[in-house]
């Protein structure tokens, strides 16, 4: 509890009260029907699913197999630790059948120390059938459904080639949340074309659905990607963020944020040799003690 915002660990401590949880990612290689020709091809331009997907995820481990990898990575930290089965990569509800989704979530959840999962997906990858399934396997343990929103303007969501409207982010989210399903969302700073008050309004739409956290970073630029290729070609609008700019805008969302939603981070965290701008060198936990600080002195001077 750092007293400006509900941070994540804090959010999770209503779940879990006596022992502290860790994400272990999982990828079951779902795809993204932005990529496979489903919507479109190519994906949203500023993505590279492998710089935000573990190592043990990779190599046509199983379920189980990257589940156990994970424990054993993060086992030595805590020895009473519990874990979230997070189902990251890509799109965990595409291309799959409900049974097929059943079996897999049933696998992660019967696995000794998991006692929750969480399904990364997309508000237009969310048929009845699957919301069904999910809210029947939370009556069992928690689930959290993240969904990548990342703006509700769709001049926006149309530059980044997302592939949905703000209404169907509105339409899953609503959705979910009647199901009893613990909705988090996704969302990024510094979008092309985007001001921070467009940010910022993005922000405040999404805290008037029933949401219980977001996850919000600033844009980067991925060695690689289409975006790299736009933005070296000049052929797109994007002004990097500088670390002052994006603190700034932070203390702007956690003015912003009611309590009874938890900011998961603030930072995406990309591996170095991937990102070509902006580069700051700050790892997750440094950008939020600077937050944390300017925070305070924000609030000195404001007495």
């Amino acid at each position: 509890m750092n007293g400006f915002y509900t941070d994540y660990a804090e959010y999770m401590r209503r779940f879990f009260p006596d022992h502290k949880v860790q994400k272990i990612s999982v990828n079951t290689d779902a795809g993204c029907p932005n990529r496979d020709g489903t919507l479109s091809r190519g994906g949203c331009i500023y993505c590279d699913n492998t710089s935000f997907t573990p190592a043990y995820c990779f190599g046509h481990k199983s379920v189980a197999e990257q589940i156990e990898s994970g424990k054993h990575f993060f086992g030595h930290k805590y020895p009473d630790m519990r874990y979230l089965a997070y189902f990251q990569s890509y799109t965990g509800t595409h291309r799959k059948d409900v049974k097929e989704l059943e079996e897999t979530y049933l696998t992660a959840a019967q696995i000794p120390g998991v006692v929750g999962l969480i399904i990364g997906t997309r508000p237009d990858c969310l048929p009845e059938s699957v919301t069904d399934l999910l809210s029947e396997l939370n009556r069992q343990l928690p689930v959290f459904v993240e969904l990548g929103v990342e703006s509700m303007h769709d001049s926006t969501l149309r530059a980044i080639n997302r592939g949905h409207d703000s209404h169907c982010s509105q339409n899953a989210i609503i959705s979910l949340a009647c199901k009893g399903l613990h909705v988090g969302v996704h969302l990024i700073a510094g979008l092309p074309g985007e001001s921070a008050e467009d940010a910022l309004d993005t922000v405040r739409q999404i805290c008037g659905l029933p949401v219980e956290s977001f996850k919000l970073h600033h844009l980067q630029i991925l060695r690689g990607t289409p975006l790299h290729r736009m933005w070296t070609e000049g052929l797109i609008d994007v002004k990097p963020l500088t670390v002052d700019e994006y603190l700034d805008f932070c203390v702007r969302v956690t003015k912003n944020t009611p309590r009874h939603i938890a900011i998961e981070r603030f930072l995406a965290s990309s591996p170095p040799e991937k990102v070509i701008a902006p580069s700051w060198g700050l790892k997750n936990y440094q950008f939020t003690n600077l937050l944390i600080n300017r925070l305070k002195q924000d609030k000195n001077i404001s007495k």
